[in-house]
Parts: C-alpha cells; structure tokens; sequence
C-alpha cells in the first residue's frame, strides 16, 4: 500500500518521515529505508499527486546542475580559462572556447580584455560530474558580462521561492517594481531597475522572501510589501 504522509508545502526535517509503499520520488534529497522515504534535510514538501513527492531545500550550499544558469564572480585566470566562485564546493572553470566566438591565442590575446578578476557573469553549468571541476559557458542569450545593476546573494536554497511556481514570484517582482531580474541557481541575483527607490524596495522584498521562504501564500504578501513601500516614498 502507498501513502504519502506529508501535506504539500509542509516544512519537514532531517529524518521526518515522508512516504511509503510504490512512490516515486523526485529529489535525491529524500532516502529510501525498507518501504519507507525520509527527508535528509530541511525543506518544504512538493506534493506532485498521490504518488509522487519531492523536497525543495530550505538549506545547504549550491550543487551545480548541468543547465543550472548561475552568476558567477572571476577569481582567478589561467593561460586560456578564467576560474570562477559559484558559491559552490567546487572552483568552476569558464575555457575561452565556451567564453569567445573566435579562436583565443594566448600569445597575442589577453583575457583581460574578455573578463577580469572581480567582473560578475551569468554563465552556464555546461559539465558537472563532482569528480572534475564544473564547466561554464557564456555563449548563449542573456549570458555574459555583467556591466550595470547590482548583484545581490541569498542562500542558494531560496532560489526556487524567488521565482515561484511558473515564475510567479518573479513576475511579481519585475511587474511591480519595473527591475530587471535575473536569479542564479547559485543564490546570486542580479537586479538593474529604473530608480534607486525601486531598487531598495526589490532587495528588501528579496530578503523577506529568504526569511519567509517556509510560509504559504508568500507570493500575495511580497506583492503587498511593494505595493505599500512604493506608496511610502510616494511612486504610487
């Protein structure tokens, strides 16, 4: 017999019992003992349907994903790569193949030229295995250098509650405020709006969002917080 034993966005800890029986499981954040799933971690519970759970990390650091898109900061270069903190375990490596759309010659180029130590950029988990250092790419649509804005980190694993369930959080976040938005998987998120004002108000509604990532209904109190904070400095 299957059963889940978890309400959906149930906050849950390590060692709490989640399900039993036939289920399919979609974290590897959840263990297996005899017909029993437990939860390694603290999180919130992802009820799919009667027989599928998985768990949204509330802590821990960033795990690199093949795809993962992340914003990561130059640390450091080599002859023909930079090396790059993504707030993981694990140095990334960004090759000036993946990086350049001509070929790089390390005699007559300088990467200094491309990126330098402590430029931001939005690049690409491209290879991860945990046995070789990640791999990056900024060839692509919306990768690159990052040259305005503001970059912001909070805990990799609030990432998902910024963005909510089909972006849901972030579009509210973008509408009400009229910022651009991008959030790395890594827990770095880049802001650029249109005033000051505005960009205090996101950040501040970013934060609440970190603090109260285990609570329901977060998406029409964030929308409140904005609306309220605007019409305090009078931009409503």
């Amino acid at each position: 017999m299957s059963k889940i034993h978890v309400k959906n966005r149930e906050l849950v800890l390590p060692g709490d019992l989640l399900a039993e029986g036939d289920i399919e499981v979609t974290s590897l954040l959840i263990y297996k003992y005899g017909s029993k799933y437990y939860s390694t971690i603290i999180g919130l519970v992802n009820v799919e349907n009667e027989n599928k759970v998985g768990i949204i990390p509330l802590e821990g650091p960033y795990i690199p994903k093949i795809g993962d898109v992340v914003i990561g900061l130059i640390v450091d270069l080599g002859i023909t790569n930079w090396l790059v903190d993504i707030r993981a375990p694990y140095i990334a490596i960004l090759n000036a193949s993946d990086a350049l759309n001509k070929p790089f010659n390390p005699i007559q180029d300088d990467l200094r030229n491309y990126y330098d130590v402590g430029d931001y950029i939005v690049a690409k988990v491209q290879s991860f295995d945990r046995v070789h250092n990640p791999t990056l790419t900024t060839k692509g649509k919306g990768l690159g250098k990052i040259t305005s804005g503001k970059v912001i980190e909070i805990k990799p694993s609030r990432t998902p509650r910024v963005i909510g369930k089909r972006k849901s959080m972030l579009n509210v976040l973008t509408s009400e405020t009229e910022c651009e938005v991008v959030v790395g998987a890594n827990g770095r998120i880049w802001v650029h709006c249109p005033n000051e004002d505005l960009e205090e108000i996101l950040i501040l509604a970013i934060k609440r969002i970190e603090q109260e990532a285990h609570t329901t209904g977060l998406t029409d109190k964030i929308r409140e917080f904005i609306e309220e904070e605007k019409m305090k400095r009078g931009l409503k």
